[in-house]
């Protein structure tokens, strides 16, 4: 039931009313596309049509670094996969944000706010900093007579301070479409309802039960969904005005009462409801803010906006050696007649002039096997992140080096000594197609996709391949993040990494680290009620030279469809053992079951060679899926490293240069008291590849995982070459979202 409250100051409502008005009115332009924002000219086709803008970058951020006004909330949508950071500040607030865009419809905020509280502490803090998640869902897209429309739930699973619930519109207009004439320029209008924090100003209904109060402290953690869309209900509206590609001017009205900043603590007076503000796009990714907000402060945002599909280096690849056609071989035809299958020297030079293709296209021949009308490649890729450019790059080696009578060539991906799937194509389609616009699809179509097998008893191997030795050394860093003294703390050094491979399969790897200046040592000691499997990352981080690693690992393949590897030794920096895992995983299947089984010992503080007295069995069942569109989705269910047994669930999408977005949970049967602050494991987690900056072909990544609060419940352990990524990423589904790379 809806109770409406007597409107006393109607003029808080006018703007309100106002811009309800102009998004009812008929507009202009098309629907919208996502990427370019683009709006159709209202007199497009005449000769008084309107200067043209650009298309715009895409939408700015609020404060609460979603698309926004300035404080309150718009329905604009980031383009597709869109990955912003954002900070802003005002009025003795800050808050650093990021958000994902997820689907085209849907995106994911995470938010780390500090309120300074000027001597009136909030739960014993002069600055109390939280944690919280939002989540946005576009119901409608703009149309010509409707606006856009997205409904957001706002920190729906933290402790509450800024809880909200709302629905905004938003819709854009041409100056030409205001009879303004020739002026450029666009002017976005948006009004809309919240609930909660976005309720507490100016409130005109009220949809019934109660919200409770927030309460500084509390653990936090758990979905609040019995208080969604709760309580009193206000409006909110805004302009923006863009008179060019660069600039904005904006004005709002907001429905946030801010009853805590302006409560005991003090943190400023609230003397308006009103809020103005310009920001200038000073780049693509960059966008700067300056604000006068509620009629007494100064507030300031900066913006960064990635893009997956937008590079800041445009890949740069050495481009290969063009399909040879067998006709230019004529003059050497009696020289490779058929019966070279049946000379041992013959073959050996063929693998020679293979290898040495190969290297040149950054891949390593471990072994060819070659009979009169086929071929078997087993290589190794270290260069390429696609298996489908590898594959291609492997495919014209062998057709500018094999004997024309070579027809069937049959490619397989190496890791570890291990096979991981076989590509077989005919050598004249490759000769037909490569310079077909429709060569992609039509090749992959031609082509076949197979369970590797064993390597051929004939195969003819590279000599010079094992034993193998690499090392390298490189800058590590360590984060520690949301200590309410400090949010932020870090370690950085040099790390020494080098591995020994003395047979196809095994591998002896180790990391030395050496740290150069931090302070995650200076953090507070663990609180945990549970074993402190994880908490006690400050007494770790007191040693400044350690032993990061030291294991050995096998990796094999015990049967079709099936892998295996054991990995013995120091895993990581807090744990040794001993660990198994079984993968069952068709190459044509989007779906895979594995197993894994740990005993692991923790290590003492100092990383050496010495352990402490906390020893346990972990392990999991997990299932894998490939959803489609880059989005991989494991479940896992067992025992963590406390003893404490559930399951996780882990969501993450993969675009095909490599960038990688995800999110996890984690629920156990320790109880949220038990856990401590943020009730139950989650996070999420990026990488980025490294030649996504750098343009150049690498296979590195510069990942990272952000947990809101590190705590001891369901925690895994960390064991090197787990199968899964290792195996997924040469099996169809893989090649066939980068089929295009074939030809690059």
């Amino acid at each position: 039931m809806i109770r409406f409250k007597p409107l006393q100051r109607s003029a808080r409502i006018q703007a309100v009313v106002a811009a309800l008005l102009v998004l009812s009115a008929p507009a202009v332009q098309a629907q919208r596309p996502d990427i370019t924002r683009d709006v159709p000219d209202a007199a497009a086709g005449t000769a008084e049509a309107a200067p043209r803008l650009k298309p715009l970058p895409p939408p700015s951020l609020n404060f609460y670094g979603s698309p926004g006004i300035i404080d309150m909330p718009s329905a604009d949508m980031l383009p597709d996969g869109q990955y912003a950071v954002s900070y802003s500040w005002f009025g003795g607030t800050s808050r650093y944000n990021i958000t994902f865009q997820a689907l085209p419809w849907l995106s994911a905020s995470f938010r780390y706010n500090g309120i300074q509280t000027n001597g009136a502490q909030i739960a014993g803090f002069d600055t109390y900093y939280d944690r919280g998640f939002d989540v946005r869902a576009r119901l409608w897209r703009e149309r010509r007579w409707l606006p856009e429309v997205t409904m957001g739930l706002q920190d729906f699973a933290g402790t509450g301070v800024y809880a909200a619930e709302y629905f905004t519109a938003t819709k854009r207009f041409e100056a030409a479409a205001l009879g303004w004439g020739r002026t450029p320029g666009r002017l976005k209008v948006t009004a809309g309802l919240g609930w909660g924090r976005l309720g507490s100003h100016g409130a005109i209904a009220s949809t019934g039960g109660q919200r409770p109060a927030f309460v500084g402290g509390d653990t936090g953690g758990e979905l609040s969904y019995d208080q969604w869309f709760r309580g009193d209900v206000a409006p909110f509206a805004g302009l923006e005005w863009q008179p060019d590609d660069r600039w904005s001017l904006k004005a709002e009205y907001s429905s946030d009462a801010y009853t805590l900043e302006t409560g005991a603590p003090n943190v400023f007076e609230r003397k308006s409801s009103l809020n103005y503000g310009v920001e200038y796009q000073y780049s693509d990714r960059l966008r700067l803010g300056a604000y006068y907000l509620y009629g007494s402060e100064v507030g300031f945002t900066a913006q960064i906006q990635l893009n997956p599909n937008q590079p800041p280096t445009p890949m740069a690849v050495p481009a290969s050696q063009p399909v040879a056609p067998r006709s230019q071989w004529a003059t050497e035809e009696a020289h490779w007649r058929q019966d070279w299958a049946a000379s041992v020297p013959k073959k050996q030079k063929i693998r020679d002039l293979a290898a040495e293709a190969l290297k040149a296209e950054g891949l390593v021949l471990e072994s060819i096997t070659l009979k009169a009308t086929e071929a078997e490649l087993r290589y190794r890729n270290p260069r390429y992140r696609s298996a489908s450019q590898a594959a291609g790059r492997a495919a014209r080696a062998l057709a500018r080096t094999l004997p024309p009578s070579v027809e069937t060539f049959r490619l397989v991906p190496v890791r570890r000594g291990t096979g991981l799937a076989a590509i077989e194509l005919r050598r004249s389609d490759l000769e037909a197609l490569e310079f077909s616009p429709e060569a992609a699809d039509a090749l992959f179509a031609a082509s076949g996709v197979h369970d590797a097998g064993p390597q051929p008893q004939e195969a003819i191997v590279s000599a010079e391949l094992y034993p193998a030795f690499t090392s390298s050394i490189g800058p590590y860093t360590e984060p520690a993040y949301f200590d309410p003294d400090q949010p932020f703390r870090l370690d950085v050094g040099l790390n020494l990494k080098a591995s020994y491979a003395p047979a196809p399969g095994w591998r002896i790897a180790g990391a030395i680290r050496q740290r150069i200046w931090g302070n995650v040592q200076d953090g507070r000691a663990s609180n945990s009620v549970l074993p402190h499997v994880r908490t006690d990352q400050v007494e770790y981080a007191q040693y400044g030279t350690t032993l990061e690693s030291l294991y050995v690992s096998r990796f094999w393949k015990p049967g079709g469809d099936l892998y295996a590897r054991t990995t013995a030794g120091l895993f990581e920096s807090m744990y040794g053992g001993v660990s198994g895992e079984v993968l069952w995983k068709p190459v044509n299947s989007r779906l895979g079951l594995g197993v894994e089984a740990n005993y692991v010992v923790q290590r003492d503080f100092d990383q050496r060679f010495s352990f402490r007295d906390y020893k346990t069995f972990t392990g999991h069942a997990s299932a894998y899926a490939e959803l489609g569109k880059g989005y991989q989705l494991q479940l896992d269910a067992g025992r963590y490293l406390a003893g404490d047994y559930g399951g996780t669930v882990t969501l993450d999408r993969e675009f095909n240069n490599g960038f990688l977005v995800g999110a996890f949970f984690t629920l156990t049967n320790v109880s949220a008291e038990d856990f401590g602050e943020g009730s139950f494991d989650k996070g999420f987690r990026f990488s980025i590849p490294v030649d996504w900056f750098l343009g150049k072909p690498s296979r590195s990544s510069l990942g990272l995982t952000i947990r809101p609060t590190q705590r001891d419940g369901g925690q895994k352990v960390s064991v090197p070459d787990r199968l899964y990524g290792q195996v997924r990423e040469a099996h169809r589904k893989s090649l066939e979202d980068q089929r295009a790379r074939f030809w690059e």
